[in-house]
């Protein structure tokens, strides 16, 4: 990671805001070079602050910080992005807060990872535009796993390390891959892996980019594949994402 200058530029996304005094805020930023820093955006709560819309969360913005002795502090912003399809909707927000929840607890500070970086920023993009949500979630959590050193194997058993069959396999969270028959049912940290789900697992972490239209896949897939992941990244973190239960909040309400 570069040295940050006494002034630099950089974009960023704003991940989390929170309150500072009476008019600041302390911004939670994910940025290409300097990877994820904090800093404070002064006076950003007041009416007439230039600062206001250009460092909402979500927002892709370019930046001017002057570093500080704790904190850096936001001299100028100017969005380059706001995904404002994302914003009007609350089912594309809160998958927006759950791609940035991810991102927040996956990162340490001032840990450079330019290609995270990009694929949030395309994922946030993929959310305000297109029509299949779980497609674009998916390929970023199967895809950020990989970026931060948590690619699940999905072509050999973990244990025995021979190729996997195209048939029903087990998935462990806890030893992050797929196992065979032989070895998984004697490993109590596996579950039943369809060979449909494991396909789609597979097509994901080849994918560049999510299709636009979006995977066909059937009700009982999709829920296996959500399953999947989520159970791998609340594995790695320990605990469940607050995203992740306001989601489910959202479907129970949906099912009302």
């Amino acid at each position: 990671m570069p040295e940050r200058p006494r002034v630099y530029r950089t974009r960023g996304v704003v991940l989390k805001r929170s309150d500072l005094g009476e008019a600041d805020k302390v911004l939670t930023i994910y940025t290409p070079h300097y990877g994820k820093l904090r800093a404070v955006a002064k006076g950003v709560r007041r009416p007439n602050s230039r600062l206001g819309g250009h460092v909402e969360e979500f927002s892709h913005s370019e930046m001017l910080l002057a570093k500080g002795r704790e904190l850096d502090v936001v001299t100028q912003a100017q969005t380059v992005d706001s995904f404002r399809g994302m914003r009007e909707d609350m089912w594309r927000t809160t998958h927006g807060y759950y791609v940035v929840e991810l991102v927040e607890c996956f990162t340490e500070e001032r840990v450079e990872e330019p290609r995270l970086f990009d694929l949030l920023v395309s994922t946030l993009r993929y959310l305000a535009d297109c029509p299949d949500l779980f497609t674009a979630v998916r390929f970023f959590e199967v895809q950020m796993l990989g970026v931060v050193g948590y690619r699940p194997e999905l072509s050999r058993c973990l244990v025995c390390r021979g190729e996997i069959k195209p048939e029903d396999n087990l998935f462990s969270a806890a030893m992050g891959g797929v196992l065979c028959p032989a070895c998984g049912y004697g490993e109590v940290t596996a579950r039943p892996i369809s060979l449909n789900a494991l396909k789609v697992l597979r097509h994901l972490q080849r994918l560049e980019s999510p299709p636009p239209a979006g995977l066909r896949l059937d009700p009982a897939t999709r829920r296996e594949v959500e399953g999947i992941t989520r159970s791998q990244i609340e594995q790695l973190l320990e605990r469940q994402l607050k995203s992740t239960a306001f989601l489910e909040l959202l479907r129970l309400e949906e099912l009302i």
